[in-house]
């Protein structure tokens, strides 16, 4: 079979560049990238993505010598259906390494097409760098390579660009921007070119959601054999899709993915979308890790397909999580029917030991705050969250979960379990685990301590099976 590449597809009209995208890797290439080609194939937006390699080692190479061509293929369940599809993605025009070829990169600035800058370059991407100067080439930090892009499109008395970053970090758009801002004054570049990041450009937070499991490395040579060519860089995807972009309305015009069919939101407040994902998809997630691992279970489909498990989270979802959350209630529950639809991807083989990395941050995120409106609602404490934290104290013991976390954070778990009798009240005290003492929670101790008692002489199982049964606090 021959390689993947331009001389094997049929050829895609030429577009003009109109996406700047920092970062190259699975999920933009599957999310973005993806996107830009169902806008492009309706004849919508007509533009391509130049990529922008963030780091000096990346997949540009790999990119180029498959002419910037790849398979995206979406696998999994979509509103009752199987889905199994593949497409080869054409809206990439070329990827620029910086680190390679820095005028290169400062030329995109006089690219008058060029309209969007989007990017995702993880959640220690959009971070401040003491260290970066204007006279760097590149820049290690991406906040300080875009304010150099930034500053050489203002010298060029240029437009400003719509600014998308996709790392998944609370209000991304302003910290980017507030960065840049700090760029700019550390540089001493200037009042005038500070008022023209202010006005000319629109910062806009976003938040995505898209189940990417990357190369299938496993059953690769049965894919490329279906496909009829080698393609090194194919990436698997979920159908599932949803992109919540605070800014402007005319962004409906400009970048007309909702036109397109895409689920896709535009919005003056993602506030409510922010919490509806992150506590009613990343939520459950956490609360079920530590119990099923217990239970034996491994991924998340097997936790879906057991009898007792589902009926835990369709609990949690109904009687805990919905119950709190601001949005109307019936969008929340067809949210959370598509979430257990997603869970039960038969493709995904979502392992929950992956999942439980750094089990304590992500509850005090996903879970803690829910817990305490619940708390603070039906002064009471919700019950199956309740016993996702017993579970999840007891699982930091460390003698039937291996758990993987911070050093401090095994630190003073280790510590505390040193003293069983006073672990629980030891552990939820500890602010820095939590940001705050969890012991002033009326009634918390007594309970996670009796339900730590019970996972110790029944299991978890059982645990849940009591809940189930409307037995709410054993």
């Amino acid at each position: 079979m021959k390689q993947l590449s331009a001389a094997i597809v049929e050829k895609a009209p030429a577009l003009p560049t109109k996406v700047i995208q920092f970062g190259e890797g699975n999920f933009m290439r599957a999310f973005i990238d993806w996107q830009l080609q169902q806008m492009n194939q309706k004849g919508l937006f007509n533009g391509k993505a130049t990529i922008v390699q963030p780091l000096s080692q990346g997949l540009g190479e790999m990119l180029k010598e498959q002419d910037y061509l790849y398979t995206v293929i979406l696998e999994g369940l979509m509103n009752g259906e199987v889905i199994n599809e593949a497409e080869i993605i054409t809206s990439v025009e070329s990827v620029i390494n910086p680190y390679e070829n820095w005028d290169a990169y400062l030329a995109l600035a006089e690219n008058d097409d060029a309209e969007f800058i989007i990017s995702n370059t993880t959640e220690a991407g959009i971070q401040y760098n003491p260290k970066d100067t204007l006279e760097n080439a590149p820049q290690q930090s991406f906040p300080a390579k875009l304010t150099a892009l930034l500053y050489r499109r203002f010298q060029l008395d240029k437009a400003g660009f719509t600014i998308i970053p996709c790392e998944l970090i609370d209000r991304n758009g302003e910290r980017l921007k507030e960065i840049v801002l700090t760029y700019a004054k550390d540089w001493q570049l200037g009042d005038a070119f500070i008022d023209w990041l202010k006005t000319e450009n629109v910062f806009c937070c976003s938040l995505v959601d898209r189940i990417v499991p990357g190369y299938p490395r496993e059953t690769a040579q049965e894919l490329n054999e279906k496909h009829g060519y080698i393609d090194k860089l194919m990436v698997k995807a979920e159908p599932f899709l949803l992109w919540v972009i605070e800014g402007p309305e005319k962004l409906r015009d400009t970048l007309p993915l909702e036109k397109s069919g895409l689920n896709v939101v535009v919005t003056s407040d993602m506030t409510p979308y922010r919490e509806r994902k992150v506590h009613l998809l990343n939520g459950p997630h956490t609360a079920m890790v530590p119990l099923a691992m217990l239970a034996e279970l491994d991924t998340v489909e097997s936790v879906m397909t057991d009898q007792d498990f589902q009926l835990f989270v369709d609990n949690l979802f109904t009687d805990e999580l919905i119950t709190v959350l601001s949005l109307p209630k019936e969008e929340l529950v067809d949210y959370s029917e598509q979430i257990k639809e997603r869970f039960l991807n038969p493709f995904a083989n979502h392992q929950l030991s992956a999942i439980s990395l750094n089990s304590v941050s992500k509850f005090k995120a996903r879970l803690l705050p829910v817990f305490l409106q619940y708390v603070e609602k039906m002064q009471t404490l919700p019950p199956y969250m309740t016993a996702a934290l017993a579970a999840l104290i007891l699982s930091y013991r460390g003698d039937q979960i291996t758990p993987q976390d911070d050093p401090e954070v095994l630190s003073i778990m280790q510590s505390a379990w040193k003293q069983p009798e006073t672990a629980v009240s030891s552990i939820l005290s500890q602010s820095t685990l939590w940001g705050q003492d969890l012991t002033e929670v009326p009634g918390i101790v007594s309970q996670v301590e009796k339900n730590c008692a019970f996972i110790e002489e029944h299991g978890s199982r059982a645990l849940i099976q009591n809940l189930n049964k409307g037995e709410l606090h054993p």
